[in-house]
């Protein structure tokens, strides 16, 4: 391989463009010409456009004669005879590269079969590659050449059964060799060190009937952390905070409590969102009860943690228990939500993606320096066509090798309007029913306003779902001051904009089917944690009454409800806000606090179960939630009541009344009309079975929520 003493610097900018940059150390860094060498060893000159001074340097902008090949060799030479190698500059993130180099084919990666496995590389700056086979159990290492095909794909196919093998790629980039995990690795070893040929065929599991879901509003979503579940030492699970665990049917915990998967089931919900479950980094797979992570730390996109698998080390272990873990819960007609962060990797520079194209795969600023709108050191640039490539295959894949429901896009404000229509029409085209949503945050990334996947822009993305901000800070106050307080907290402040937030937030998205509404996640503070601060001059039975009142809201508003796991009895994660590296003690869902709090569960059960009864709680379009949604006023400013009516289309009931109160005093409030109204849901007890009835007017006994109906069928 050639050895190049860099005297100066030479970048390939843009196709037409080459960047010199001559110290002033060097002939204080005047050069009259510079002649480029091909790779058949003939020299031409270069012609200077543009001369810069940069205090430490003089940069020159030239242009050759010639269209520069990428993926060969080439050598600038000075008038006083020093030479540098050409280096892959900024020209990679231009159109034009874009253009030239992306491939559609869907064979990215190793394709196994038993005579066979073909291994393909997206690399157009590599001028060598090479893909290195280790066979752990003979100790045995190869490296074979890649050659170089179209569109900057390297392939070999290497004859027998490679099954088990581990394999890395070397490039040679610059002149530099670097060695990378495949980035469409569908297996990884231990802590993801290297890729895994794998039969895939011997893992599938078929995936069961799941009973229907008609639209987005039909679906409560149930977040959490798969470990988390689990992982308390009262959970009753054998195979704790493993993948295992979600599979085991009948566990009980203190006092006879149901845990897991059984109470999943009794609770009602329709879909789990899972935290990220692809291969992440801050767990040492070895030891992975020693650390802990959320999994925000994205290592491999197609390959799952190994920290949840009985046996990290078995690259079959993971995939095998990981697809039994979601038929489990699909077979008890539970969906599963995939949380997925393609907006950025867990260390920039020691990423694969970084590796195999040096400078693509992430957005840089207007200077030429890493972006950093997600707050974690780098940016996914979505808007380059193999970037978005790679999170539409990866997407599919899930979708289609592991049977999943729907996904969830960490920080979806850093992607752009266009990836996110091909994630939709890819997913859409597989399962109409899967859910798509995500955080719509306006993120400070170098993409223009109109071309982020932001929540100001919901009307480009329809069948998107967005986190909705809004909802949750009317309803429990901001959640970046602790001390603030919402409707369901006690300030009335606000009235108006709950209102809209309760009728499927109309002036942010076109219709309920958009808006995620919610009050607490794993992001910040529960909502038990914010009330201990907001609420400390309140005893505690009087902000488990506000807790009940602001999950109430949250599943009798029209849009898509959202639970976070133990909001149903009150979690606390000891006042820790950003608990994403915790302990378990922490962290862990607390079993014996949901043995403690069983009368809370089943009221909110009864809340799900009337949710699901009647449609009008799940209006699909704005239109419909115009025509029978009235707000009944006068009522004092700390009560909202609505009327749902002429609803009998969707349900069993022709009229229903919901009626908010924030404020730990009687009040009477005004029915509208002098029928008779029948109570199925007031501040203690919640289902679709009424169990007293009223004329004219009831009375609110303090905090909580009350629903009336009448038309009975």
């Amino acid at each position: 391989m050639l050895t190049v003493h860099r005297t100066f610097e030479a970048y390939l900018d843009a196709m037409e463009t080459i960047t010199i940059l001559v110290p002033k150390s060097y002939c204080q860094g005047m050069v009259q010409s510079f002649t480029i060498q091909k790779p058949n060893g003939e020299r031409c000159g270069l012609r200077v456009t543009k001369r810069e001074d940069l205090w430490t340097s003089i940069k020159y902008e030239c242009t050759p004669d010639f269209l520069v090949e990428i993926g060969k060799n080439y050598l600038i030479y000075e008038e006083h005879g020093a030479f540098t190698d050409l280096q892959m500059g900024a020209v990679i993130r231009t159109k034009e590269f874009d253009e030239q180099f992306y491939y559609d084919g869907q064979d990215l990666g190793a394709t196994y079969t038993a005579h066979a496995t073909t291994f393909k590389l997206w690399a157009p700056t590599a001028t060598e590659a090479k893909v290195k086979l280790i066979d752990e159990k003979a100790g045995k290492e190869e490296q074979i050449p890649l050659q170089r095909s179209e569109k900057g794909v390297w392939t070999v196919t290497v004859s027998g059964d490679l099954d088990g093998i581990y394999y890395t790629y070397l490039v040679c980039i610059n002149l530099v060799w670097r060695e990378a995990v495949d980035p469409y690795a569908v297996a990884v070893s231990l802590n993801g060190e290297y890729g895994v040929v794998v039969d895939l065929e011997k893992t599938r599991l078929p995936k069961p009937v799941l009973p229907p879901l008609f639209a987005p509003v039909d679906a409560i979503i149930y977040e959490m952390h798969i470990r988390d579940f689990t992982v308390d030492c009262h959970s009753g699970v054998v195979h704790k905070g493993k993948y295992l665990g979600l599979t085991e049917l009948g566990t009980i915990g203190p006092n006879g409590t149901v845990t897991g998967l059984s109470y999943l089931k009794e609770l009602g919900i329709t879909h789990v969102e899972l935290l990220p479950f692809n291969d992440f980094a801050g767990v040492d797979e070895r030891t992975p009860e020693k650390e802990y992570n959320w999994g925000y730390n994205p290592l491999h996109y197609n390959a799952p943690e190994g920290s949840y698998a009985t046996n990290p080390a078995d690259p079959y272990v993971r995939i095998h228990e990981l697809k039994r873990a979601i038929r489990a819960l699909q077979r008890e007609g539970i969906r599963v939500i995939m949380d997925v962060v393609y907006n950025h990797v867990y260390i920039r520079e020691q990423s694969s993606l970084e590796k195999i194209v040096p400078g693509y795969y992430f957005r840089h600023d207007a200077y030429g320096m890493p972006s950093n709108g997600t707050g974690v050191g780098n940016d996914l640039a979505s808007e380059r066509k193999m970037v978005r490539k790679l999170i539409v295959d990866s997407v599919r894949f899930w979708l289609t090798e592991y049977g999943v429901d729907g996904f969830r896009f960490d920080l979806m404000g850093i992607l752009d309007i266009e990836t996110m229509q091909a994630v939709e029409a890819a997913v859409h085209a597989i399962d109409q029913s899967a859910l798509l949503l995500g955080e719509g945050w306006d993120l400070p990334t170098p993409l223009p306003p109109e071309k982020k996947a932001r929540i100001q822009n919901a009307s480009s993305l329809p069948t998107i779902a967005y986190f909705n901000d809004r909802f949750r800070d009317h309803v429990k106050g901001s959640t970046f001051n602790i001390a603030e307080q919402g409707f369901a907290l006690g300030d009335n402040a606000h009235r108006e904009q709950m209102k809209q937030a309760i009728q499927g937030s109309n002036d942010l998205f076109s219709h309920p089917t958009q808006t995620v509404n919610y009050v607490e996640s794993h992001d910040n503070h529960t909502l038990w944690d914010k009330m201990s601060v907001a609420n400390r001059h309140e005893g505690e039975n009087v902000r488990k009454k506000r807790q009940k009142l602001a999950t109430a809201i949250t599943l009798l508003s029209q849009g898509i409800p959202f639970l976070h796991s133990g909001q149903e009895f009150y979690r606390t994660k000891q006042g820790v806000e950003n608990s994403y590296n915790a302990s378990d003690d922490i962290n862990r869902i607390d079993w014996k606090r949901k043995s403690e709090h069983e009368e809370d569960v089943r009221y909110v059960q009864g809340l799900i179960r009337l949710r699901k009864w009647h449609g009008a709680f799940r209006l699909r379009t704005a239109a419909e939630v115009s025509h029978h949604l009235l707000w009944l006023e006068p009522v004092p400013p700390t009560v909202i009541a609505f009327h749902l009516r002429e609803v009998q289309a969707y349900g069993p009931w022709r009229d229903i009344v919901v009626m908010h109160h924030n404020e730990e005093k009687k009040v009477a409030i005004a029915l509208p009309d002098e029928e008779m109204w029948h109570v199925v849901c007031d501040e203690t007890i919640s289902g679709v079975v009424p169990f007293r009835s009223v004329k004219k007017e009831i009375e609110l006994q303090g905090i909580g929520t009350v629903v009336l109906v009448k038309g009975l069928t």
